[in-house]
């Protein structure tokens, strides 16, 4: 079986065993605040992946939100970037707008992302070089579209905290409405899809952005860091990413305050 195909059959299968959980009693932990929580699904769901994962080839390296894996400090081999439920307030409080997100990279190449909105049943997958698709629909081609004649989205808590408030209002007042969907995963795919024009935050680690960046870069989209550097999966980064028109919007605006961008992203 490819790869590919395999990485589909084991992520819908582990979106099949959340849905069973669900009806479960859910075990509810805190990690580095009141409001980062973890649950027994998402530890059951990451090590259910990793089991397969590495029934099919121990050589594939993880990097796994739930602490399976390796801490990586180079791209060799065949890696997978797991978030076994992005969205995990989601999860617990909405029991909806939640996704299982996967990037696979091969000696630091895009092979193939995977996002999966679980409870809607539909997972979003590209393969690099293959176009993105939704279930067995392809997604066409980015159109651009401008943030003033469109939705973005940002989490509302930034817009709290002064100097990220102060960096992202500028775009906020400028689009038509900001929306907060509480998974950057699924945030991204909707920029890839085109319901949204820009996604904007000022932090994310790769399981967050790993699978979504595959699939946003084959629909032609735009994601970098907020000063237009490259993203790693090898490292957390603030995240830019949108069609080209708004993403370079965007970017104009932070590279004209740059120093702002650093001590937003730092504060």
């Amino acid at each position: 079986m490819l790869l590919y195909d395999f990485a589909k059959t084991i992520i819908l299968e582990a979106g099949n065993n959340i849905r069973t959980w669900m009806n479960e009693d859910i075990d509810i932990e805190t990690k580095s605040n009141p409001n980062d929580l973890v649950t027994n699904v998402d530890k059951e769901t990451e090590q259910f992946l990793v089991q397969k994962i590495h029934d099919h080839d121990p050589s594939h390296l993880i990097v796994g939100e739930e602490g399976h894996g390796h801490d990586l400090t180079n791209v060799e081999g065949t890696i997978w970037v797991i978030d076994p439920i992005d969205g995990t307030l989601n999860f617990v409080h909405q029991k909806e707008n939640f996704a299982i997100s996967v990037g696979i990279f091969v000696d630091g190449e895009m092979y193939a992302g995977f996002v999966y909105d679980v409870m809607k049943d539909r997972l979003y997958h590209a393969k690099s070089g293959d176009g993105a698709y939704v279930n067995d629909r392809k997604l066409p081609i980015l159109e651009d579209a401008s943030v003033g004649r469109n939705l973005i989205a940002v989490n509302p808590n930034w817009l709290t905290k002064p100097k990220l408030s102060q960096l992202f209002h500028p775009i906020v007042n400028q689009s038509r409405s900001a929306r907060a969907y509480g998974s950057a995963a699924l945030e991204i795919v909707y920029v890839a899809t085109g319901q949204l024009s820009l996604y904007m935050t000022p932090r994310l680690k790769p399981w967050d952005f790993a699978g979504g960046w595959i699939i946003l870069k084959e629909v032609q989209g735009k994601i970098t860091n907020l000063n237009g550097d490259d993203i790693s999966i090898l490292e957390p980064s603030s995240i830019l990413a949108g069609n080209h028109l708004a993403h370079h919007e965007a970017l104009s605006y932070f590279k004209a305050n740059h120093q702002d961008v650093l001590d937003a992203i730092h504060s």
